[in-house]
């Protein structure tokens, strides 16, 4: 669990916005949303399926590596990480069956799920089609037509456990979603949630116990002091100082699992991400004896600037290079809104080839200031 962190950590929501000329004369032939907003969407993997292997024995590189590939060839949204005893799965397919036959040659199957997104969507156009006056034709289209105009949205679950993020990027803000994030929190970096903020957020969430995952160190008291203040749920802060480390901290999550197991799990994985960052500077300047010219990309690892120059592509290759050492495994990679998917998947090359024996995954961050957030594990 790794938008995986793993590739993906992964998955897109689909835009619901509704041509704002849809239901304006001579829009449609038909009032409210037009046919062709209702229709358009499509969804191309259409199951979101999870599930956690229970391995014989511990995954080689090359099982590991198979396996990814495999998951890839079938979908996309791929999130994968495995340790000694577990492999968890996250990957959007139109075959979960492939997924769990392919998983069964390495252990047993446990917690699986599969929700169909495509209904999903259906059920999200037709309660936007209710607030305009769907139309019976649109009812059809959206495969709603046997429900009443004006059915009730469905009551929110009440859950043990739930959780909070912090981040900015649609991107990262669905890598997250798709782990299991009940409520995502825009901020971080150049906008920090005030404690307000998280509890707003932490008040949506119907569940008995709340992780918070501030993913900024400049957050953590904010979050801490939201603690103090709710006497109604049991809140607990993962105290993750990175988007990595809180996308590494929800993989490592684990459902049937007790409440402080899974603080002590998800707190330890902290440790074994090293996240970094690209960025630029608005300014000339030196730090620590690095000298440092305005419109300069910088590369930002956790012990401060780790390589500067004047390319984006280099001085993320010079970063990466300093963040993997010999017991890496995966390097995981989130471009940002201003990269293209093009550049983006050039660097990921670059790195793959270097590094063959590493796993190397790529996921649209969509996050402003920075161009690339970088981890290894």
């Amino acid at each position: 669990v790794l938008k995986g962190a793993y590739d993906g950590f992964l998955g897109k929501e689909l835009d619901l916005t509704i041509d704002e000329n849809a239901g304006t004369p001579g829009a449609s032939s038909i009032g409210g949303p037009s046919l062709e907003a209702v229709s358009s969407a499509e969804i191309k993997f259409g199951y979101c399926t999870e599930f956690i292997v229970l391995l014989k024995k511990v995954l080689t590189k090359k099982q590991e590596a198979d396996f990814r590939s495999f998951l890839e060839s079938i979908g996309d949204s791929i999130v994968m990480v495995a340790d000694e005893d577990l492999c968890k799965v996250h990957v959007h397919t139109n075959d979960p069956g492939l997924a769990f036959q392919k998983a069964l040659l390495y252990g047993e199957l446990s917690n699986m799920k599969i929700d169909n997104m495509r209904l999903e969507h259906r059920e999200k156009l037709f309660h936007m089609e209710q607030g305009g006056g769907a139309t019976e034709i649109q009812q059809e289209v959206s495969g709603q037509a046997e429900k009443p105009a004006e059915a009730p949205a469905p009551e929110t679950v009440h859950k043990e456990i739930g959780f909070v993020a912090v981040c900015v990027g649609e991107g990262i803000a669905n890598i997250f979603r798709n782990l299991g994030v009940d409520q995502v929190i825009e901020g971080g970096q150049t906008m920090n949630p005030s404690t307000a903020d998280i509890m707003d957020a932490v008040d949506k969430v119907d569940a008995d116990t709340v992780f918070i995952l501030p993913n900024n160190k400049n957050i953590i008291l904010a979050a801490n002091q939201a603690v103090d203040m709710d006497d109604q749920k049991k809140l607990i802060v993962i105290p993750s100082k990175t988007i990595a480390q809180g996308i590494s901290a929800v993989v490592n999550y684990m459902e049937g699992v007790g409440v402080e197991e899974n603080k002590e799990a998800m707190t330890a994985a902290l440790d074994e991400v090293h996240s970094g960052e690209v960025t630029y500077a608005v300014r000339d300047t030196t730090i620590d004896n690095i000298e440092i010219r305005k419109g300069d990309f910088m590369g930002i690892g956790d012990s401060g600037i780790a390589a500067v120059g004047t390319s984006c592509e280099e001085v993320t290759m010079d970063l990466i290079d300093k963040m993997a050492i010999d017991e890496t495994e995966l390097i995981s990679i989130y471009y940002g809104q201003d990269v293209t998917k093009d550049e983006a998947e050039h660097l990921r090359n670059l790195v793959s080839s270097k590094y063959a024996n590493h796993d190397v995954e790529l996921q649209f961050g969509g996050q402003p200031v920075y161009y690339y957030l970088v981890s290894t594990e």
